[in-house]
């Protein structure tokens, strides 16, 4: 049996076992392949212009189910070549190319309210445009550049798509290997909390920005692997290990989550024991266990846990003891409430190990047959009246896209005057891949493309310079452009590294080798980055501080419905299990939407972060509010129902009234928890005593009861100061 020490670095290794790489292979041979093939029946011409089309398609193969995919492939193969045959005929005239040029961004930009699959479409279809430009092709042959440009993006389509038919869970299964990857980042940033070196402030920005990297990977998945189980209809072990471990894997997040507790108050009760020290090193060690998970899933390498856990918690436990018998007489139920979680999260990442391991085909069907699909999956409407319901100022979707139209315009005219070679289109190129809807994106891609082209031309150069053999060219240029796919979405300023060497060594290929293309390539993109940069600033910007209301109300509202269905537990209620876990879910995607909102905003101008301590007071104190929830709901889930005593009750209503209240003042929904009144009433003389686990709920909900409250106070003087 292997064991991860015989393989290479484990973060390197993964890589080329990631969904980055393999899209990074199958991209570049995709384009690549039209080129090579009809080179060498002399139609290098009719291959180039093929690779074109598979270059506009690629933009639209972004991770997600398959079925997604294909139909955005058809439906931006088709604007391709409407868009290719109208700006072939277009470009005749400088005016009516001007027009189109304005038309079509705006259209195209406009997309993005169907989503990111949508908006990869409306990117394709601009990439065309840009492309057709630059081509100085004849009217009458217009119509066979459009034919040959739709067949490249036909051959990419269906080129992309026989990957996914042979695999088709293999997209999921790197996602997910990703997900529990930044897991493990997460759990370490927890460990963190019960080192007394650490500053907790600090910990909680690290905890936020990671928890926004967390559920966005979550939602991928949970996209990617149901809608495929849905789609494909299979029912193998295979896809039944993938779905029970993301599963258990959501529910391992959230018993991260359920770890959280008042930390400065901790680390100042148990300072001289030593209990907080085994804490911290036992999280790093389930975090090294969950890498070591997390590389299982993505090579398909089965193996056995190389640490057995429980004996370290049970020497846990022993200092856990210790520290509840010290002569201040400090609680240690804390502590044993820490270490049940723990307990919980080993056996979750010791469940994904017999997964991996298990010959029973009928325990993984009975488990994963008991799971809903559908109702964790969001469904995207492609209404017509959505795109012209938001053609109002009122829609950050609609200035956007008209600050894309006025700026593609702006980029136009100016390289037409400032005509600093043949390949003057790189100008609107470069604005159509910078800018984004919010400045602070279209700041952080404005940065990113130019230190890449400027560290790409000078490799580039290099290269060129001391490398004249073609056959290695080839390959250099083909390790290039490798690299540029597969870094991509993963770190944009490497691609753009990668890129300018690639498409420099590219059009030496075509013939077109000087060191002013590469003057050219800097100067076009300065110019497009310099325009891009002044208009995300001054034409209808986008600030986050418009959009925070939004985010909160939504937050908020999540965490209300999830408190309700803890209240009808509580109230001895039956809840079904999925109810808790869609609860759950939306308090992890909106919490992740507010935090990306804060993240973002502190990269604006200062004088548009309004109130931003507010705002990050707001992030943190959701924080700690959805963990205490969760760590609540970590105790009832597939338990039966508990009866609270009565003061458990009333605290958690008052809670759900006071974010409620706060709702109410952001224009958002509320949800109520109805259950009898007489619950809320105190017990008699002769009623049961209260027992450890009541005394600890009552303290939980208290806590809950002051976070409230504090979100409440803050969230009220946010509002009314700038909304």
């Amino acid at each position: 049996m292997k064991t991860l020490t015989d393989y290479p670095p484990l973060e390197v290794k993964s890589f080329f076992y990631s969904q980055y790489f393999t899209d990074g292979l199958r991209i570049t041979t995709g384009v690549l392949l039209p080129s090579l093939v009809l080179s060498h029946f002399g139609l290098f011409d009719i291959g180039f212009i093929l690779s074109l089309g598979a270059l506009c398609t690629c933009a639209i193969d972004s991770p997600g189910p398959v079925v997604h995919k294909r139909n955005a492939m058809a439906i931006g193969n088709l604007c391709v070549f409407l868009v290719a045959l109208i700006t072939g005929f277009a470009r005749l005239n400088i005016f009516i190319l001007g027009v189109e040029i304005t038309v079509f961004s705006f259209i195209f930009s406009l997309l993005t309210v169907y989503g990111n699959r949508a908006a990869s479409v409306g990117t394709a279809s601009l990439l065309a445009m840009v492309f057709m430009m630059g081509k100085d092709t004849q009217p009458d042959e217009v119509l066979k550049f459009s034919g040959i440009l739709l067949a490249g993006g036909v051959w990419y389509m269906l080129f992309s798509l026989l990957f996914f038919r042979i695999r088709p869970y293999r997209a999921a299964q790197q996602t997910l290997g990703e997900n529990i990857a930044d897991i493990s980042k997460f759990l370490r940033i927890k460990a963190d909390f019960y080192d007394v070196t650490k500053d907790i402030d600090d910990s909680y920005h690290r905890l936020v920005a990671q928890q926004v990297q967390v559920s966005q990977h979550q939602d991928a998945v949970r996209e990617m692997l149901f809608k495929t189980r849905i789609t494909v209809k299979e029912s193998t072990n295979a896809s039944r290990i993938l779905v029970l471990t993301f599963v258990d894997l959501v529910d391992m997040f959230e018993q991260i989550m359920a770890t959280h507790y008042d930390y400065s108050r901790i680390r100042e009760t148990f300072k001289d024991s030593e209990v907080l020290m085994h804490i911290n090193k036992l999280l790093h060690k389930m975090a090294d266990e969950l890498d070591n998970v997390g590389f299982m899933v993505l090579s398909n390498i089965r193996y056995k846990r190389i640490n057995d856990l429980n004996k370290e918690l049970e020497h846990l436990k022993i200092e856990i003891d210790k520290a509840g018998t010290n002569p201040e007489g400090a609680s240690n139920l804390v502590l044993k409430k820490i270490l049940i979680n723990l307990r919980d999260l080993n056996q979750k990442i010791h469940n994904i190990y017999d997964y991996y391991n298990s010959s029973s085909s009928k325990l993984l069907f009975e488990k994963s047959s008991r799971i809903e699909f559908s109702k964790f999956v969001t469904h995207q409407d492609y209404a017509p009246h959505i795109f012209f319901d938001n053609l109002t100022f009122s829609s950050s979707a609609f200035k956007h896209a008209l600050r894309v139209s006025l700026v593609c315009l702006t980029g136009f005219i100016v390289s037409k005057f400032i005509a600093t070679g043949h390949h003057s289109y790189w100008i609107l190129l470069t604005i159509i891949v910078i800018l984004k809807p919010g400045f602070s994106l279209s700041k952080q891609r404005n940065y990113q493309r130019l230190i890449g082209t400027i560290i790409g031309a000078v490799v580039g150069v290099l290269i060129l310079a001391l490398v004249k053999n073609s056959t290695a060219l080839f390959l250099i240029m083909l390790v290039f452009m490798v690299g540029t796919y597969s870094f991509i979405r993963l770190n944009y300023v490497v691609a753009v590294t990668f890129m300018t060497p690639f498409v420099l060594i590219m059009l030496k290929f075509v013939g077109i080798s000087s060191y002013g293309i590469v003057q050219e390539r800097i100067l076009d993109t300065i110019i497009g980055s310099s325009i891009a940069f002044i208009a995300s600033y001054f034409i209808f910007p986008s600030w986050e501080f418009e959009q925070i209301r939004e985010n909160l109300r939504d937050v908020i509202h999540a965490n209300v419905n999830y408190l309700v269905k803890i209240g009808y537990s509580l109230a001895g209620k039956s809840v079904d299990i999925t109810e808790f876990k869609l609860a759950r879910k939306d308090v992890f995607v909106h919490s992740a939407n507010l935090s990306g909102a804060f993240q973002r905003m502190t990269s604006e101008p200062k004088s548009k972060q309004v109130r931003i301590k507010d705002i990050h007071k707001l992030v943190v104190l959701n924080h700690i509010l959805s963990s205490y929830i969760a760590m609540i709901a970590a105790g009832m889930v597939g338990k039966p129902p508990r009866l609270a005593r009565p003061s458990a009750l009333r605290s958690l209503k008052r809670s759900i009234a006071v974010l409620n209240d706060t709702n109410k003042k952001l224009h958002g929904p509320v949800a109520e928890l109805k259950i009898d009144k007489q619950l809320t009433e105190d017990f008699g003389p002769n009623g049961p005593e209260a027992t450890a686990d009541d005394n600890l709920l009552k303290e939980q909900l208290a806590f809950i009861n002051k976070i409230s409250n504090d979100i409440a106070r803050v969230a009220d003087g946010f509002a009314t100061a700038i909304l």
